[in-house]
């Protein structure tokens, strides 16, 4: 008898759970389409009756995007041409010209020429303006139409209208199939030591780093220094496949947790590894994230080579595509995922932002011990802490602000067209009187403007008073002044890069390789630590 109420009472409790499921499952669904019915009806009235004509896709553009704006920033919609664009970015191949852009009022503006491709081979150069192409004006057109100009069919050609240095010219451009390697440089540094670059994960990834590899093991590699410095990202998958080069079959890479049980994954190497033995120097830097950490995290919890650099992003969101209605697609974070050792290293909580929306760290809270399998600790909360850490001055403000603008970009532009020659790409270096000149640049551009710069011009317009103009142009000495005092504070940082933008103008980014290779201060540490066994083997070793 007992046994029979104990089985009903647990019969009625199920039945109650069902029912509660059942009505907060409705509950949720008919929220969710009575949502979408009054989005649907309040559209309908605005097109009807809205006194000016209205552009449907633009609306909805922008309620989409405002929609998922308070999420993460990696969940995003994409309208038919920027599917194209992601489909470009995964894959890296496509028709085009071969350059990367911006997009700007008067058209499109070159930022950077990709070497042997047609805008190389047709003359275009860096900070070239395309004001117009086969006679069609681009001024003021949106980014997503402007990008549709460049791209097409390999071997289809247009006439462009060029700006460049306040001249306009024309030019017959031809487009090529343009292959984005994702290796971009792989050399030998000395007898024994390889560098391998490596810009992105796209689904050329894992094959090129393979290729590098071998390539550099026939020229007698015994030590590599592996460049993930810059990395934003891309491809779990390829992850995944670089790690297992240096691990051994069968072991866990990455795990995922996600609120859909089956994208809750753990995922481990499958094929044999390319090499166990080789010493690896893996260099990462702030900008190095997802895929970048993925990699570094994993070879870090097995202690197969020494991270070295900065602290890296901190991105341990993972995303995936979903088909949506008319060629569109939704690009959504479904999980985080944790290294080997079980670190998140996801940086900043996008959940709990505060009332002013503001995005809390997940180290605020406190960071957690995790353990290396020698027995070495390391941290979560936020990127991947490199096991020999280089130091650089910390960013002021107004670094970043300049960092974010394209003023480095126009000054070496500027500088391009004032040095017609400068010393071979190895050789060249920044002296001291050209980063005078670049503060004394900063007068004239307009597009790094700090807070202080707008509050006081808004304030200057906004005024009544007359006859202040002396006031206001000492005012404004000042602010500037106060301006440059602020990114001289990283001169270390802002050299190398002036470095690296005025010789990818000479010489292409493949320049920039060769430059750093012979220069670079952390690629040197590098090589002087693997070149030292013992302190490479201690920094490995548990403490």
């Amino acid at each position: 008898m007992k046994n029979f109420k104990r089985k009903s009472y647990a019969i009625v409790i199920l039945i109650t759970v069902t029912i509660f499921l059942s009505f907060s499952f409705k509950s949720k669904f008919f929220e969710v389409a009575k949502q979408i019915e009054i989005y649907n009806t309040l559209f309908k009235e605005l097109n009807m009756y809205y006194v000016d004509e209205i552009n449907p896709a633009e609306l909805t553009n922008k309620a989409i995007k405002n929609t998922l704006k308070d999420l993460d920033p990696y969940t995003n919609f994409y309208n038919e041409q920027e599917v194209e664009d992601a489909r470009i970015s995964r894959e890296g191949e496509y028709g085009g010209i071969g350059v990367s852009v911006f997009y700007t009022e008067k058209g499109i503006q070159v930022n950077e020429i990709f070497k042997g491709y047609s805008a190389d081979k047709a003359g275009l150069n860096s900070g070239d303006i395309i004001i117009s192409v086969d006679g069609q004006s681009l001024k003021k057109m949106e980014g997503e139409q402007l990008s549709m100009f460049l791209k097409g069919t390999p071997n289809s050609s247009f006439v462009a209208e060029i700006e460049r240095q306040g001249k306009i010219i024309k030019k017959e451009i031809i487009r090529d199939k343009v292959i984005i390697n994702p290796v971009p440089f792989a050399e030998m540094i000395n007898e024994e030591t390889g560098y391998i670059v490596l810009t992105r994960f796209n689904d050329k990834a894992s094959y090129e780093v393979k290729k590098a590899f071998t390539k550099l093991k026939k020229a007698g590699m015994k030590k590599l220094v592996f460049d993930l410095r810059g990395n934003p990202g891309g491809s779990l998958l390829e992850s995944i496949n670089i790690s297992n080069f240096f691990l051994p079959k069968g072991k866990t890479i990455v795990a995922t947790k996600a609120k859909i049980k089956k994208w809750s994954n753990t995922y481990k190497t499958t094929k044999e590894p390319l090499d166990l033995e080789i010493p690896v120097v893996v260099l990462i830097n702030e900008r190095s994230a997802s895929a970048s950490e993925i990699v570094s995290g994993s070879l870090q919890d097995y202690d197969r080579a020494v991270i070295m650099g900065q602290r890296s992003f901190g991105k341990g969101l993972v995303q995936r595509y979903r088909e949506l209605t008319y060629g569109t697609q939704l690009k959504l974070t479904i999980s985080k995922y944790y290294t080997p050792s079980g670190r998140c290293i996801q940086e900043l909580d996008y959940t709990n932002r505060d009332k002013n929306g503001n995005v809390p760290k997940f180290s605020d809270k406190g960071i957690n011990e995790f353990k290396t399998a020698n027995g070495r600790t390391v941290y979560d909360g936020g990127g991947i802490l490199p096991d020999v850490l280089i130091n650089t001055s910390e960013k002021t403000e107004t670094t970043e602000k300049l960092l974010s603008s394209r003023a480095i970009f126009n000054y070496s532009v500027n500088y391009f067209y004032e040095n017609s020659e400068i010393e071979k790409e190895i050789d060249f270096k920044l002296k001291e009187q050209d980063f005078e000149n670049f503060k004394n640049y900063l007068k004239s551009d307009t597009t790094f403007v700090t807070k202080q710069e707008q509050l006081f011009k808004e304030a200057y317009k906004a005024s009544t008073l007359k006859n202040i103009s002396n006031e206001y142009n000492k005012i404004q000495e000042e602010i500037f002044k106060n301006k440059v005092e602020e990114i001289t504070k990283n001169k270390d940082i802002l050299k190398v890069i002036l470095t690296e933008e005025i010789l990818n103008r000479y010489y292409y980014k493949e320049g920039v390789f060769k430059h750093n290779l012979k220069n670079d201060l952390v690629i040197k540490e590098a090589v002087s630590l693997l070149n030292n066994q013992d302190d490479y083997s201690q920094i490995l070793s548990a403490k």
